[in-house]
């Protein structure tokens, strides 16, 4: 039987290779992909997430925590998709347009889909027709904003407005993030959450895919 707990222990070490090894021992097993994906993979995501949040861990290693997660991703997406496992939900994230920072929003891309999102990144400087196109063409369900720039916050008002004007606000939820973002400005301009850092980003994503559902 696969040790799903040595698969998250390794992930949250940093051990790619060693996730690579497990996985791919899992699935030789016969051992469910969903399985090795949420007991194994999304666990150690969590946990690494909640210890960052926490301030025990830092980006270096959520960074080398999330290149082992993809070592193990890589291995079970193709059997994932030839079964057509739906994802936790779809999200399309970018930086807003005029901010060329990603750091942060390269850190929440991968907290997301270590909790099994699947994840459309637009990059940076995107504006409101680039996350408006995600949601009507590419089935967006959650658009996640970053800005690290105060001048470039309004875009994330401008978003929200672009949603409103194509009838679809109320189909997707909206959370926004970044340095200078506080919660008050994220209930100012009409978003459905605000996140000060990418474990919590993933959690509100998982609250909102609910509240979108219900």
């Amino acid at each position: 039987m696969a040790d799903y707990r040595a698969i998250a222990d390794a992930l949250m070490a940093g051990r790619a290779k060693k996730v690579k090894e497990l996985v791919e021992a899992a699935l030789q097993e016969g051992c469910n992909a969903e399985e090795i994906l949420n007991q194994g993979l999304i666990t150690g995501m969590s946990e690494i997430g909640v210890l960052f949040k926490n301030n025990e861990v830092y980006v270096p290693e959520v960074l080398v925590a999330a290149r082992a997660m993809y070592a193990g991703l890589n291995l079970i997406k193709p059997i994932l998709a030839e079964k057509d496992v739906a994802p936790a939900g779809v999200v399309a994230i970018g930086t807003v347009k005029g901010d060329l920072h990603d750091i942060g929003k390269n850190l929440v891309a991968m907290m997301l889909e270590g909790n099994g999102f699947k994840v459309i990144d637009l990059g940076i400087d995107v504006g409101p027709e680039k996350f408006l196109d995600a949601v009507v063409n590419q089935g967006a369900q959650i658009v996640a904003m970053s800005a690290l720039l105060t001048t470039t916050m309004p875009t994330m008002r401008d978003t929200i407005v672009a949603l409103e004007q194509a009838g679809v606000r109320d189909k997707v939820k909206v959370m926004v993030g970044g340095a200078p973002v506080t919660d008050s400005f994220a209930k100012e301009i009409g978003a459905d959450g605000y996140s000060s850092d990418a474990a919590s980003a993933a959690e509100l994503a998982l609250r909102l895919i609910k509240e979108l559902e219900a």
